[in-house]
């Protein structure tokens, strides 16, 4: 048996859309909050910002229980290399809807799992590419009311109403843009030990 197949599954994320997400996978898991910084660091691109904090986090919570294997995940928006994270309110929430309106936006979901009993640890990314409709301020507006999603990185829950902001989205793992990618999740978690299947 894989060394890593009886150790607790411990999500470090405070996110419900996580927490729904990795519960798809039908395995027993807790949540512990990473309690990290998120602030971009000095000329840190989005993508290593999201790679950065997704391993901090499942560090984080990692020291805390070692015993454990712990999955991390952060998503962090770009727009043309600039980093847009959760707008926490509406006027900035508004100004992210405009700025998106018509471009092309990359949403940089990372992910790691760590268990430092045992030395594990990987990463992944997992970019996915959104095409925004050309948006009205009325129909940003009458969004925003309606769903209020100032806790989502870009201003935009995808899952939701937020579908009808967009033309396109290009991927190849498809729960990656609502912030945790289950096929990479899946991949890590095998090569943990943790067989999904067995």
């Amino acid at each position: 048996m894989h060394p890593l197949a009886k150790r607790k599954l411990i999500l470090g994320s405070t996110s419900v859309y996580r927490r729904e997400l990795l519960g798809r996978l039908r395995i027993p898991f807790s949540v512990e909050s990473p309690h990290v910084d998120e602030a971009a660091l000095p000329g840190e691109t989005p993508a290593a910002l999201a790679q950065r904090l997704a391993l901090a986090k499942a560090q984080a919570v990692a020291a805390r229980f070692p015993e454990a294997v712990v999955i991390g995940s952060d998503q962090v928006a770009d727009l043309d290399g600039t980093a847009l994270g959760k707008p926490g309110e509406h006027g900035r929430a508004v100004l992210q809807l405009r700025q998106m309106s018509g471009r092309v936006v990359v949403f940089q979901t990372a992910i790691a799992v760590v268990c430092m009993a045992s030395g594990f640890c990987q990463q992944s990314l997992a970019p996915v590419k959104v095409k925004f409709r050309e948006l009205s301020d009325a129909e940003i507006e009458n969004y925003l009311q309606a769903e209020k999603p100032y806790d989502c990185a870009g201003s935009a829950k995808s899952e939701g109403l937020g579908i009808a902001l967009l033309e396109r989205i290009d991927n190849d793992d498809p729960t990656a843009l609502v912030g945790l990618p289950l096929i990479r999740t899946a991949a890590l978690l095998r090569a943990a030990g943790i067989d999904l299947l067995t």
